[in-house]
């Protein structure tokens, strides 16, 4: 067979032909949508829990060294009541910092966390509070609102005894990531109905592209699906339930979607390769550890797992708000080849409905946007082989903030760990002093190149910002 050879940017430009006559349908749409659509989150009901006794009382525990006041209870948020935590040491600095949790699911109960930061925050005269937001699943929405909220409510809700916050930083894991750097947007200065002013973030194994974290579930289960059957288009996935395991089996040796199995998962020696290789460079590239991320059980259950949706991302959306009319599937290097051509030529493509996450009148989008439009000190860290959520969306945010002129306020470091948010102690103790250090006297700290792939591919990458070796990850050389 001959082959036809095409660059890259001309398969997109087939790709997206169509975008410039639909964004001009999309401009004439009224903005009397913004605010009169609903959607199945808003019928929703949850109901905010109390910590356990367990939990006040090792909050309590740890705080006694430092004479750390501890504060519980309930307070409204934008969906409904939400329940918080705050701990003020008794030698406060000033500073509040606020605490985004991750995703929790589609369960009833909000549940609020302790930061994993505080024992060592509490130590350097910090404080700390977080809220359990006053919804569950992807509603960063709330995160962002709620958090933000209770960091104005401080001082009232510690009964005006500690004054209030002099400056306020924002950290968060995996969704909580999204919340900590949507927070910092100008997007949300100008929209947020409840807006804090942060003087520094720390986004920790973050949605860092929002939407496109769904766009790369999205992509992921119809690569697999158009690797094992091409004839198979369907979007949503009819049925999908049922499929999967025959899906699954024409991928994997090894699979298991028992939650209690952690055996790996083990692509077999035709298809499955091919997905992994499509798979490594969607997530960002050839890298260290990213194969001992994709046979990790856990996270591609998680993926796998999500498949059948319509795109409103479990009803926070109104409307379908995938697109993939510009993702490139390949899983060879070098130029494109007939056999990559013919694949994007026939996957199916979805388009994101028109205004489908638009700015509102009300507070910020349903899903908050991360533009690199922020001029504070960020700092993120991101482990190498996270398939849930995948390295690339640090380089997207590199890319968003160079192309806004906020490079310079990025950070980001590489962490050679498998799992999705597997950071040691001294990583995240690390990061935040010397995030607080940056803020505070400008002392910028050191980062990774996330962009280079080049860099990227090396074998000691995320060596310098690693300070643990994880068992079963080969060494740094």
């Amino acid at each position: 067979m001959t082959n036809m050879r095409l660059r890259a940017g001309a398969v997109v430009s087939l790709l997206v032909a169509s975008l410039a006559a639909e964004a001009v349908a999309d401009a004439g749409e009224s903005c009397a949508w913004h605010n009169a659509a609903t959607r199945e989150h808003d019928a929703r009901e949850f109901v905010p829990v109390l910590p356990t006794a367990d939990v006040m009382a090792e909050l309590e525990q740890v705080g006694a060294a430092f004479g750390a006041t501890l504060y519980s209870g309930v307070y409204e948020g934008i969906h409904g009541d939400a329940s918080y935590l705050i701990q003020v040491p008794a030698n406060w600095n000033g500073i509040l910092v606020m605490h985004a949790h991750g995703f929790r699911g589609a369960g009833a109960e909000l549940v609020v966390d302790p930061s994993p930061l505080y024992p060592a925050s509490l130590s350097q005269g910090y404080a700390w509070a977080a809220s359990s937001y006053s919804a569950n699943y992807y509603d960063v929405r709330a995160g962002v609102e709620d958090t933000n909220k209770l960091a104005l409510l401080f001082e009232s809700l510690t009964q005006q005894a500690h004054g209030s916050p002099q400056k306020y930083y924002i950290t968060g894991l995996s969704m909580g990531g999204h919340v900590a750097g949507a927070a910092v947007e100008k997007e949300t200065r100008w929209t947020a109905k409840n807006y804090v002013e942060y003087a520094a973030a720390l986004p920790l194994c973050g949605v860092m592209g929002d939407v496109a974290e769904f766009d790369w579930i999205n992509d992921y289960l119809l690569a697999a699906q158009h690797v094992v059957d091409p004839a198979a288009s369907d979007w949503p996935m009819a049925n999908y339930g049922a499929r999967l395991p025959a899906l699954l089996d024409g991928l994997f040796d090894v699979w298991s979607l028992d939650p209690t199995s952690f055996t790996p998962w083990q692509e077999n020696a035709e298809d499955g390769q091919r997905f992994r290789e499509i798979a490594m460079r969607l997530t960002g590239g050839q890298r260290p550890i990213f194969l001992e991320g994709f046979r990790t059980a856990v996270w591609q259950r998680a993926l796998f797992g999500s498949g059948g949706g319509d795109g409103t991302i479990d009803g926070i959306v109104a409307r379908n708000v995938l697109d993939n009319r510009r993702t490139l599937f390949r899983w060879r290097d070098g130029w494109l080849d007939r056999e990559e051509w013919h694949f994007n030529a026939t996957i199916r493509r979805v388009t994101a409905e028109p205004r489908a996450n638009p700015i509102r009148k009300d507070g910020v989008r349903w899903i908050p946007r991360i533009a690199g439009d922020f001029d504070v000190p960020v700092l993120t860290l991101h482990t190498l082989g996270d398939l849930f959520v995948p390295f690339v969306h640090e380089q997207l945010y590199r890319q968003h903030a160079e192309a806004k002129g906020n490079g310079d306020w990025l950070v980001q470091r590489a962490i050679r760990a498998a799992g999705h948010c597997e950071f040691a102690a001294d990583e995240l103790v690390g990061a935040f002093f010397e995030l607080a250090a940056w803020e505070q006297y400008g002392i910028k700290p050191q980062g990774d190149e996330v962009v280079d792939p080049a860099v990227i591919a090396e074998p000691d990458y995320g060596c310098t910002f690693t300070a643990e070796q994880r068992a079963g990850l080969p060494a740094c050389p």
